[in-house]
């Protein structure tokens, strides 16, 4: 499977040499000049691997390795030294990096660790999957949900940009399970599951069975605006099922992030959920089948 790269070197011929190597192994490569090029292609796009010369002027690849893992902690950085470079093994993997290449390096030497990085991120994925994830829709599950959340408010303030945090009931649910058993009350959960999954944006929105027949998503580097349009979609698809969804619907409360400077971390990413329920019931209140934005509930 082809994964995204960004190659960080300040010598066109060494960006050039790399990039023939990586879009020969089948992959995707992109490729920055400098550390904080690289850090700008980072906040537009999303690499598993990075690829970072250690002597840069501006920013050495062991600085741009430190901002990575403090804001990017899921990529893996693989460090190119020369052999004039005071830095051993230990250090570079110390400091974070996944691997370390010496220059010069064959393209079969390249590639193999690229496949080792790969191997290692699938495996610790499926590792996280199986134990963030809800059994029955294979969503991410409430315990993943306190601390995603946490990690995600904490970025949107490093890198200033908003989240919305939208919570999800099904209505009408326990006369549905009266009507189909529980068998088909678990069938309804996996395909609001599916519509949740076409619905939101891969590797960017974060989807949770919070509980019972509740959900919550975290809608990042979003608006409002945006984020309504979303809970929209999510309405009309989940209307336009052939899957008999009988009499229930789905209750929408949204409410953007904010940061109360007097309140710990904790009980600001509180006050984001009590506010999002909020909206939840305010929907609920106004008629179900509906969403609802905070400031309106509030």
């Amino acid at each position: 499977m082809a994964v995204k790269i960004l190659i960080v070197d300040d010598d066109p011929f060494v960006l050039d040499t790399i990039s023939y190597f990586i879009t020969s192994f089948g992959h995707e490569c992109e490729s920055a000049g400098s550390g904080l090029e690289a850090l700008e292609k980072l906040r537009e796009e999303h690499y598993r691997i990075v690829i970072s010369d250690i002597d840069m002027p501006g920013m050495s690849g062991m600085e741009l390795l430190k901002e990575i893992k403090k804001d990017y902690p899921d990529i893996g950085v693989i460090i190119v030294t020369g052999y004039a470079d005071n830095f051993s093994y230990a250090e570079v993997i110390r400091d974070g990096a996944i691997d370390f290449i010496s220059k010069p390096f064959q393209q079969d030497e390249l590639e193999a660790k690229l496949n080792r990085v790969i191997r290692e991120q699938d495996l610790i994925k499926e590792l996280e999957r199986l134990s963030n994830s809800d059994p029955l829709t294979g969503l991410y599950n409430r315990r993943f949900f306190d601390l995603k959340l946490m990690e995600e408010l904490r970025r949107a303030a490093r890198q200033d940009y908003m989240v919305v945090l939208a919570m999800l009931d099904i209505d009408r649910f326990k006369s549905y399970n009266d009507t189909f058993g529980h068998q088909g009350g678990d069938d309804l959960l996996q395909q609001i599951a599916h519509v949740f999954r076409v619905c939101t944006r891969e590797n960017v929105d974060f989807v949770f069975r919070y509980g019972g027949d509740e959900f919550a998503i975290i809608l990042t580097q979003t608006s409002i605006e945006q984020s309504r349009e979303i809970a929209r979609r999510i309405l009309d698809t989940y209307q336009d099922q052939e899957f008999d969804i009988g009499e229930t619907g789905l209750s929408i409360g949204l409410v953007e992030s904010s940061w109360d400077e007097k309140l710990s971390w904790s009980d600001n990413v509180s006050v984001l959920v009590e506010r999002a329920d909020q909206a939840l019931y305010q929907a609920k209140n106004e008629g179900r089948n509906r969403i609802c934005v905070w400031e309106e509930a509030g």
